[in-house]
C-alpha cells in the first residue's frame, strides 16, 4: 500500500471536516474528523484501483 499525505482541515462553509489527498488529484472526502480521515482512505483505494485498470500514471508518494 502506498503512503500518501492526508491533510485535514475544517471547511467553515459546510461546516464539516475536510480531508483531502493532495497527490491525487480530486481525492477528498467529507464529515466529522475520524470519519472523514476514513472516507479519505476509502476513496484512496477506489483512486488507485480506477488508475490501475485505466493504466493512468500513479504518482509515488513524496513522504511528506
Amino acid at each position: 500500500m502506498f503512503r500518501y499525505a492526508i491533510e485535514i482541515f475544517y471547511g467553515e462553509e459546510d461546516e464539516e471536516y475536510i480531508a483531502v489527498v493532495p497527490e491525487l488529484p480530486g481525492c477528498s472526502a467529507f464529515g466529522e474528523t475520524e470519519e472523514a480521515l476514513e472516507e479519505v482512505k476509502t476513496a484512496m483505494n477506489l483512486w488507485l484501483e480506477k488508475s490501475k485498470k485505466e493504466h493512468r500514471k500513479i504518482p509515488k508518494p513524496q513522504g511528506k
